[in-house]
């Protein structure tokens, strides 16, 4: 069982909250959207795309939106500055902004690499920095990030995606640790596969799938417990942990057979 923070009854009760959430144009964003804004008092939302946020925000009275870059430090803290200015703090922050790519080591591409870096992990620290002044201001705040099933069992062309869930996971992780005396407690959001237009463009099984809509009402029932994890869904992920468990020689058979078959057959085809 996932566990939660203790003395987290000392935090605002959910229908209080002012919520910071990034990536709220699409996707899992998008669906929490929707899912949030009966829950709590005020939900802000952020993205690149002003155009999405404003179709999403004119449908509540209790949602206000931040155009901003999670890739860029000075809009982020910007967009605090707003926040600042109008509701004095935040009790939740759901950094939920990101992308995926997938390496071909055949082809292998460094600032593909970097791409996604800079938006999961760099974007994130970019979203904290910002929003922990907010979050201190609050009875007690609320860190959750979005990470993935991922990092438990490293998954073939998934070196930059699993890379930097993992760095994301890490990052996290040791937030827990600085900032549990400081009254801001910390959660790790690990979703499996989740149809969103990200996954839309995947060309392999995606096992235990489930739409956003779902997702999000496990991670909003997640954020309510204040948990130290969110992660679903339970089987697909339960599995993933057990493999990642094993040694690696083990490991490495099972995830080397997952990757395509590269090498050219005797007649000239070449496998997808």
């Amino acid at each position: 069982m996932t566990s939660s923070w203790p003395n987290s009854d000392k935090s605002l009760p959910f229908s209080q909250q002012v919520i910071w959430l990034t990536g709220a144009s699409s996707g899992i964003g998008e669906a929490l959207v929707h899912a949030l804004q009966a829950e709590c008092r005020h939900l802000i939302i952020s993205a690149r795309n002003a155009e999405a946020l404003q179709q999403l925000a004119e449908n509540y009275n209790n949602v206000s939106i931040q155009v901003a870059d999670i890739t860029n430090a000075s809009q982020m803290l910007a967009a605090a500055a707003a926040i600042k200015a109008q509701f004095g703090h935040i009790d939740t922050l759901i950094a939920n902004a990101g992308t995926c790519e997938y390496v071909d080591v055949d082809h292998f591409d460094s600032a593909l690499i970097w791409r996604v870096h800079e938006t999961n992990f760099f974007g994130l620290i970019n979203t904290v920095e910002a929003a922990l002044p907010l979050l201190q201001e609050s009875q007690r705040g609320y860190i959750a990030g979005m990470s993935s099933s991922v990092t438990w069992l490293a998954m073939p062309r998934a070196q930059a995606y699993g890379a930097s869930k993992a760095a994301v996971r890490h990052f996290l992780e040791c937030m827990q640790a600085d900032l549990k005396h400081k009254g801001i407690d910390v959660g790790i959001i690990s979703p499996g596969f989740v149809q969103t237009p990200l996954t839309d463009r995947n060309d392999f099984p995606m096992p235990g799938k489930i739409d956003a809509e779902k997702a999000a009402d496990i991670i909003v029932h997640g954020l309510k417990k204040r948990q130290l994890e969110i992660r679903f869904p339970f089987l697909f992920t339960l599995i993933l942990r057990v493999l990642g468990a094993l040694p690696a020689s083990l490991r490495l058979k099972i995830t080397s057979a997952m990757a395509r078959n590269n090498q050219q057959p005797e007649t000239g085809d070449r496998h997808s």
